[in-house]
């Protein structure tokens, strides 16, 4: 479905650790022939973040030991682990079920100028402010057609961005363009 004359689109895969379609949709969007993130296993071997390497106490906890939580050296690993994917992210595709993480991600994609596809699932309650996503989609085949539209889209945008900064990026690197 991907068009071979252009680059691969990057995704970001935004789900939840107990969706069981998770796998599937990251197996689905390399299959088309995308650079796809897993939280679940973000690669060098790598497992994926989950709270139970940061801590023994299973949640839920106050606010003062969600605080200290967040701020343990693996909890901070795992959120650059996974914001340095989503920079370089050309589309952020939310999969239901999932969390309040999936959707800062979502939101986050969506304010940042990223293609935004949800896959949504049956038996949601549903969120108003999902319309912020350039495609709300019931399929997988209904996703990758969304995510070539809104990825390329989303890639034009960003690419002016991208040379405009060019001599600042390369006076930072400590060398010329």
């Amino acid at each position: 479905m991907r068009d071979p004359n252009r680059r691969p689109l990057s995704i970001y895969v935004a789900s939840s650790w107990r969706n069981a379609r998770q796998p599937a949709i990251v197996a689905a969007l390399r299959d088309a022939g995308h650079e796809v993130y897993d939280f679940r296993n973000p690669g060098d071997g790598r497992e994926g973040f989950s709270w139970k390497q940061a801590t023994s106490t299973r949640p839920p906890w106050s606010a003062e030991e969600t605080r200290a939580v967040l701020s343990l050296p693996r909890s901070e690993g795992g959120f650059q682990t996974d914001l340095a994917a989503m920079v370089l992210a050309d589309v952020i595709v939310m999969v239901q079920p999932c969390g309040r993480s999936a959707a800062l991600e979502l939101g986050w994609g969506a304010g940042s100028g990223r293609g935004t596809v949800v896959l949504l699932d049956d038996d949601q309650e549903p969120e108003l402010m999902l319309k912020v996503a350039d495609a709300l989609v019931t399929s997988i085949d209904e996703m990758l057609v969304a995510v070539e539209r809104v990825g390329h889209a989303a890639q034009a945008r960003r690419a002016p961005a991208a040379d405009a900064n060019a001599p600042a990026v390369a006076q930072f690197e400590g060398g010329a363009r």
